[in-house]
């Protein structure tokens, strides 16, 4: 596929020990990308422009249009004058499914939900993960979050984009993707992992994120029944977890970190009362 400019340099006037200069500092591009599929615009994002295979593999697997990469017939990114247009050809089947479900939604970077048509489909029933064998130490929690923290060159470039990394015990990470947006970077690394052959049932999502409740919704989706994060869930994301049987550890810090909901699946000792 074509590779678009990540990054660009651009001028600055920074105050530095007092004194006001002139310098110049690397920033991260952001491209409304569209989401087209047989030729119908179904979503536009305001995204890093890359990755965009993964992309629109991830999307149409946490949308619920596809259930399984090899349902795409092609998929083609398209520069137009403003934006990139992903076109994306599904196979019959899938398609004919899609027209009778078709829905159109925005969705800027700081809110994956907006532009949704009604109430029930920013509360849609989220997957149960609670039948997954997966366990994780202690050890490995923290573990996936340093290995995060040293696989993102964009952040390391620009320090404005997020990250998300699929973690399998013993394999470590085994994908990371980066984007402006915390649920396109999600997006990205689902469909990184599909392309890959790794089912979301076999490791853990790990995010530089807050974790909203559509970081837990796209998580279920995918099968994955542990989400970490170095920033804080809001309390609908709590809940959702909560009833999706998922274990969602948040505030990594080094070697420390908080457990919001189903504790059991991290194996380790009596856990303190610290409140």
């Amino acid at each position: 596929m074509t590779k678009f400019k990540l990054t660009r340099k651009v001028p600055e006037t920074a105050r530095r020990n007092g004194k006001l200069g002139t310098g110049s500092r690397v920033v991260p591009e952001e491209t409304p990308i569209a989401f087209s599929y047989g030729g119908s615009t179904h979503a536009v994002m305001m995204a890093t422009p890359g990755d965009f295979e993964d992309f629109a593999i991830g999307f149409s697997l946490t949308e619920g249009i596809i259930t399984d990469p090899s349902e795409i017939e092609s998929i083609e990114a398209v520069p137009d004058e403003k934006g990139i247009d992903l076109q994306i050809i599904l196979k019959d089947e899938q398609n004919d499914a899609l027209t009778a479900r078709r829905r159109h939604m925005a969705g800027p970077v700081g809110c994956g939900l907006c532009g949704i048509e009604s109430i029930e489909q920013a509360v849609r029933k989220t997957p149960s993960v609670s039948a997954s064998p997966l366990r994780l130490s202690e050890q490995q929690i923290v573990e996936a979050v340093a290995l995060l923290n040293g696989q993102q060159p964009l952040h390391f470039e620009t320090r404005a984009v997020h990250g998300a990394g699929f973690y399998v015990p013993g394999k470590g990470l085994i994908a990371v993707r980066e984007d402006v947006g915390r649920h396109n970077a999600l997006d990205k690394l689902v469909g990184a992992a599909a392309r890959a052959g790794y089912s979301g049932a076999s490791g853990a999502v790990v995010v530089t994120s807050r974790v909203s409740v559509e970081m837990v919704q796209k998580t279920a989706i995918i099968g994955s029944p542990v989400i970490i994060a170095i920033s804080a869930p809001t309390a609908l994301a709590i809940r959702t977890a909560e009833e999706a049987g998922m274990t969602l550890i948040a505030l990594v810090r080094g070697a420390d970190f908080e457990i919001f909901t189903h504790s059991d699946r991290i194996q380790s000792g009596a856990i303190a009362d610290v409140a």
